[in-house]
């Protein structure tokens, strides 16, 4: 025998209610297979549903995109930041800037080795740091860096920052949707279960190959074990 399993995705659990929706929209009343109640209840959860579904696509896809243009942003930022640092070495190892010099931009331990870049929150770091460090020292008399200058590091780590900032918005905004979609679920979970037990009592005395045929038409869903013979 075949048997049921309520959907598993949101979009199963929509197509699942509008069947049963748009099935009673075409059914007269007296041969309805569940009841008025439940279908009224349907409806609304119906649309919310769809309404809270869409939103979070639509964040998602906003998220993706922002994404996209973060990408290109933070290997900017990391590229500049890296070269920066790097020269800033080659000028030490030239004696053009004194070496106890790098405690301005917390490198004085790093052995002159570049600091690991690797995440959003380290190049946050490093980039305030090699920026604020290059800001001390010409204040104090020394001669800036060039190519890249500081000016343009700047501009490139703050796109970054901006971005990144905009980009935990979007995740923020995101997740906070997908949890309200995911506390709904139960409740859409419940409606379907009660219209699939309420069809299938109504057409229990049906034979059975009509009976599957009916209770399908009501967006249910049934499944064979493996060897099993569809009726």
């Amino acid at each position: 025998m075949p048997y049921r399993r309520l959907p598993n995705t949101d979009s199963a659990r929509i197509r699942a209610l509008r069947s049963a929706v748009e099935k009673a929209a075409d059914t007269d009343f007296q041969e309805l297979s569940f009841s008025t109640n439940a279908l009224d209840e349907a409806k609304s959860v119906l649309t919310h549903f769809e309404l809270l579904s869409a939103r979070y696509q639509q964040l998602y896809d906003t998220q993706v995109k922002a994404g996209k243009s973060f990408t290109g942003k933070t290997k900017n930022a990391r590229m500049y930041i890296s070269h920066f640092i790097q020269v800033l070495y080659m000028c030490v190892m030239r004696s053009e800037i004194k070496e106890e010099q790098l405690s301005l931009y917390g490198l004085e331990d790093a052995h002159m080795v570049v600091p690991d870049l690797t995440s959003n929150e380290q190049l946050l770091e490093w980039g305030q740091k090699i920026i604020e460090g290059e800001r001390q020292r010409t204040a104090q008399g020394g001669a800036p860096i060039y190519n890249p200058s500081i000016a343009k590091v700047n501009v490139m780590f703050t796109l970054f920052k901006e971005g990144y900032k905009t980009q935990k918005l979007h995740q923020k905004a995101t997740a906070r949707v997908l949890q309200e979609v995911g506390d709904y679920r139960e409740k859409v979970d419940r409606i379907i279960f009660g219209i699939w037990e309420e069809v299938e009592k109504h057409n229990i005395d049906l034979p059975p190959e009509k009976r599957l045929a009916r209770n399908r038409e009501y967006g249910i869903v049934y499944y064979y074990r493996k060897g099993e013979i569809a009726e």
